[in-house]
């Protein structure tokens, strides 16, 4: 008797040749497929409206860059970090923790003095000037001093003008700049020092003094990926993050741009 089974094997086997590859690319795309940021808390209102020119699928984290930084060398899993400033992305550098030949200085930003809109008036930001007077017994809201990057500019600007050590026990240390923001914005505190950016986004604060450049170190984003990273995505993040399209969005929200 002839067997029967054989061509029924082989026509079965064809199929699967020809069904299988169809069948892997209707699956959800691979973890690998996907990038995973962290990125300083200030960075939000602007990122999320350049990943999504992107269409790519992105997942962010967004917190202060000393969090940030501690939940990577924990071994948190992510792709890419932006930090708000250089002392973060050194320390995950020095741990071999990021890819040295990806990093880059993406944006530059400025800090501000902020207060609730409907009360706010403009504060001439100078060497000497009465911020202890200004606060009325009240809180400065900015991020933790010795730690958070916003906090950090902050008192190194109170520093070089002379009024940190009139402050200092009223500063109303937050976990990140937007904590601080929306310290300032709900009303608990009549004033807080954010990037310019951050009182963009928020329609409940007012810009009332900008701080020389000169008064505190460069602001200054840089941006790596992660040595853990196995996303074949990432780099064409970067790279798009360094577009000309991206900028749009990081340039209208107050960032600069870094060439």
């Amino acid at each position: 008797m002839p067997n029967t089974r054989l061509p029924i094997i082989r026509i079965a086997a064809a199929l699967a040749a020809v069904m299988l590859p169809l069948a892997i690319s209707l699956l959800p795309a691979s973890a690998a497929d996907k990038v995973t940021v962290f990125a300083a808390a200030s960075m939000k209102t602007a990122l999320d409206s350049a990943n999504k020119a992107w269409g790519h699928e992105v997942t962010v984290s967004y917190a202060a860059s000393s969090a940030l930084a501690k939940q990577i060398e924990s071994g948190a899993p992510a792709d890419v970090f932006i930090s708000a400033d250089l002392d973060w992305m050194k320390y995950l550098s020095d741990r071999k923790l990021v890819k040295d030949d990806s990093r880059t200085n993406l944006l530059g930003n400025r800090i501000v003095l902020v207060a609730p809109k409907d009360v706010a008036k403009p504060v001439d930001i100078k060497p000497g000037f009465d911020l202890a007077g200004l606060l009325k017994g009240g809180k400065l809201a900015m991020g933790e001093p010795k730690s958070v990057p916003a906090g950090k500019y902050g008192k190194a600007a109170l520093e070089k003008l002379g009024v940190w050590s009139s402050v200092e026990k009223d500063v109303a240390g937050a976990e990140s700049v937007r904590a601080a923001l929306a310290l300032v914005s709900r009303g608990e505190a009549p004033y807080g020092i954010v990037y310019q950016t951050d009182a963009a986004a928020d329609p409940g604060v007012a810009v009332v003094g900008t701080f020389p450049d000169d008064s505190h170190p460069p602001i200054i984003y840089p941006i790596a990926i992660l040595s853990q990273s196995q996303s074949p995505e990432a780099q064409a993040y970067l790279e798009f993050l360094r577009s000309p399209a991206a900028a749009a969005f990081f340039e209208g929200q107050g960032f600069t741009v870094l060439k």
